[in-house]
């Protein structure tokens, strides 16, 4: 099959959207599909062979974050040059609400087009302001794909129609294998993502860090991610800044021996969070997950059997699960067996499988219709169709 796959932000910012396109286009190559992806990319990122820049992205605000995204006229042009020579059997656009590359691949594309929603934003006015627009182009979509319950309500709510949710995909034996680190094991609470992006809950950490480390003097927190690190720590007493380690942007090698290497995963998120695909990553590498009890984050770990939650933006209330689950072995070992066993269900061999039905459904479907109509233009040009009461 011929798969052509849009991203809607710039490749080279990490994303968890950008990992779900890449993991996805490498699980079809490696089951012998012909896979393109049309990303916006800075004319000096260095590409995958299966990734067409459709030029450079600007920063845009977008679902409480700052997304890269690509549009206009030059961009109309490399969708349409994309789509003609690419030739695909289905064409999968990722956020086709965004301004970027999957609203003009959806005005432009001709044939099966499959759609993955991400974002969950139940008060969205700007999609709401934008459905005239947005409703053309919609309306040629195929089939609809949200990554959890909570895009599919935010996609029912805003948009209409519906949608199947098949969720983000991890592959879980490239965690569940990593080596653990030795130098980032011990008494270790561990930390992934933008530093300066306030949703990502790093401030709630910080917060709660005086009472965790007074109660755990041994203990310390790692943070992997990009962002101001002098700022991150601000609010802290000096006496412990120390004890706050920043690994900077890790490698998928690193970030798997991260995980591994943990006691506590913990996931401050304080909302814009439609999956959470970090905390299937740290569940597939064993690492228990203490996590904000976001809608979606407790419906990845199953409703807090495969993970513990707290309550959203409450720093006492995290430090309390931190500095008990610390002192828990027994609890620790726990949450790693229970997420270890649910984890699977997000595996690319499921998730793929599944992505890849909706593809053949779409496609077989098309098929069905053009064989029909052309069979109805013979029939007619013969002769053969009579009118039917």
């Amino acid at each position: 099959m011929r798969i052509g796959i849009v991203c809607p932000y710039s490749w080279d910012v990490p994303g968890g959207v950008q990992f779900h396109i890449r993991d996805l286009a490498e699980y079809f190559i490696g089951l012998g599909h012909q896979v393109s992806v049309l990303a916006p990319a800075d004319d000096d990122t260095p590409l995958p062979p299966y990734v067409v820049s459709a030029g450079r992205a600007v920063p845009v605000p977008y679902n409480g974050s700052v997304a890269r995204l690509n549009f206009g006229f030059l961009s109309a042009a490399r969708v349409r040059r994309w789509l003609h020579d690419g030739a695909f059997d289905v064409v999968h656009i990722h956020e086709p609400t965004a301004p970027s590359l999957g609203l003009l691949t959806c005005w432009a594309a001709q044939g099966p087009i499959v759609a993955t929603f991400h974002t969950s934003n139940p008060r969205s006015r700007a999609m709401i302001a934008a459905y005239s627009i947005l409703q053309a182009a919609l309306e040629k979509i195929s089939a609809r794909i949200a990554v959890s319950e909570y895009a599919r309500r935010t996609l029912v709510e805003h948009l209409g129609g519906d949608a199947v949710v098949i969720p983000n995909g991890v592959d879980v034996d490239f965690f569940a294998r990593a080596e653990p680190n030795p130098a980032w094991q011990g008494d270790t609470i561990g930390f992934v993502g933008r530093i300066d992006e306030p949703r990502k809950g790093l401030p709630v950490l910080m917060r709660a860090l005086p009472k965790i480390l007074a109660a755990r003097p041994g203990a310390r927190l790692l943070v992997a991610g990009r962002g101001d690190e002098e700022e991150a720590v601000e609010t802290l007493p000096a006496e412990l800044r120390s004890r706050v380690e920043f690994l900077g942007m890790i490698s998928d090698t690193d970030k798997a021996r991260f995980l591994r290497s943990l006691d506590l995963y913990v996931a401050p998120n304080t909302g814009g969070e439609s999956f959470g695909i970090i905390l299937v990553e740290a569940m597939s590498a064993g690492a228990p997950v203490l996590a904000s009890d976001l809608d979606a984050f407790a419906q990845v770990l199953d409703r807090g059997a495969a993970g513990e939650l707290f309550a959203n933006e409450d720093a006492d209330a995290l430090a309390d699960a931190a500095i008990r689950l610390l002192a828990d072995p027994a609890r620790r070992t726990e949450l790693r067996d229970r997420g270890s066993a649910h984890v699977r269900r997000f595996d690319w061999s499921t998730v793929g499988a599944d992505i890849l039905s909706v593809y053949e459904t779409v496609t077989t479907g098309t098929a069905a219709v053009a064989t029909d109509d052309r069979t109805t233009g013979l029939r007619a040009r013969f002769g053969l169709v009579r009118d039917r009461d």
